[in-house]
């Protein structure tokens, strides 16, 4: 029902800013007809007159103009929400959580934090020092660096290290 009531109203958005069906219908990618039905549905599920038709015109009624007035900010804002949201894609931002043993962070995970952090620094990084083994999952860590074969059985081990002594 949503999908509906979106579609429609970004259509009689459309409309009531082109003034015409056919500019509209174009914008849209729908034929006139079907545009045309979409709107005598939302008028009729609304039970309001929103755009007063001729042959060669549209025109928004008194309620279809404070509606379109009300609505406008509102769809402006969810499209440069989507604009925002699309442009982070390309770009690595976020929080990762990770849990360490202390030798682990010294040795291991902080010379390699130093060059991420300066490469991504949309990312932040959270460390938590640990040198219990701490359950991950349970913790809502991203990963957890252990030594050896300190890794339960469910999880998967990536190497990220020599052997060390």
């Amino acid at each position: 029902m949503l999908k509906d009531n979106f579609n429609d109203l970004l259509s009689f958005m459309v409309v009531a800013r082109e003034r015409s069906f056919t500019r509209a219908a174009a914008q849209l990618g729908v034929s006139q007809s079907a545009l045309s039905h979409a709107m005598r549905k939302l008028e009729a599920r609304l039970d309001v007159r929103l755009l007063t038709r001729t042959t060669r015109s549209v025109v928004p009624t008194p309620a279809g103009e404070q509606f379109f007035s009300r609505l406008s900010p509102h769809l402006q804002e969810i499209e440069q929400e989507l604009t925002a949201l699309c442009s982070t894609r390309d770009k690595p931002a976020g929080a990762i959580r990770i849990v360490a043993g202390e030798h682990a962070m010294d040795a291991v995970l902080w010379p390699a934090l130093k060059a991420f952090m300066l490469q991504y620094p949309e990312i932040n990084v959270e460390v938590t020092v640990d040198n219990g083994l701490t359950d991950i999952v349970d913790g809502r860590f991203d990963a957890g660096v252990r030594l050896g074969e300190q890794v339960a059985k469910d999880m998967i081990a990536v190497r990220i290290a020599p052997d060390m002594r």
